[in-house]
């Protein structure tokens, strides 16, 4: 995964799932449609459409377990949100749903200002700000691999289904 977007920032700290997708909408199991309501009781938050990198503030994502928060940013088009800190579990939904969570330290979060376009470069683990430096961002290596090869959990496990079913011919 490697791409190039310019930024939309929605500066607030703590913002939880609620605020990212209202609890209303959580009665769906199909992810498509559900970015038109992302941060739909917030209308101080104007999400334009056509950008892939969100910058929040810190500790994005907390409040209630939602994976729906999630989905409402990748139907919307996000590919990757950048802040100083995520809530855990949004962090994990993230990870499972090939949405980046990345992590930066406060120097360079206020060098992201509205528009400004970055790179980001998975494989690298690597962020490129516009007329800015280039910084590493940490990431587990399970949650890299699935993210750059579009796989699931699952999707991972059968990957490997000719060497698990030639263990399992041993036993």
């Amino acid at each position: 995964m490697k791409f190039s977007s310019r930024i939309v920032l929605v500066p607030q700290v703590n913002i939880d799932t609620d605020q990212i997708i209202p609890a209303r909408f959580l009665k769906v199991t199909d992810k498509a449609g559900i970015g038109a309501h992302l941060f739909e009781d917030r209308p101080d938050f104007q999400v334009p459409k056509g950008f892939q990198v969100l910058v929040a503030g810190d500790n994005f994502g907390c409040g209630s377990s939602r994976e729906h928060a999630v989905w409402a940013l990748t139907d919307f088009g996000f590919k990757a949100v950048i802040s100083t800190s995520f809530a855990d579990i949004f962090r994990q939904n993230s990870l499972k749903n090939g949405l980046l969570p990345i992590v930066v330290d406060a120097k360079t979060h206020v060098l992201l200002k509205p528009g400004t376009t970055v790179a980001i470069d998975l494989a690298s683990q690597t962020l490129s700000i516009e007329n800015g430096p280039t910084v590493e961002f940490p990431i587990d290596s399970f949650s890299k691999t699935c993210i750059l090869e579009g796989l699931d959990e699952i999707g991972y496990i059968l990957k490997h289904d000719a060497a698990i079913s030639s263990f399992e011919a041993t036993r």
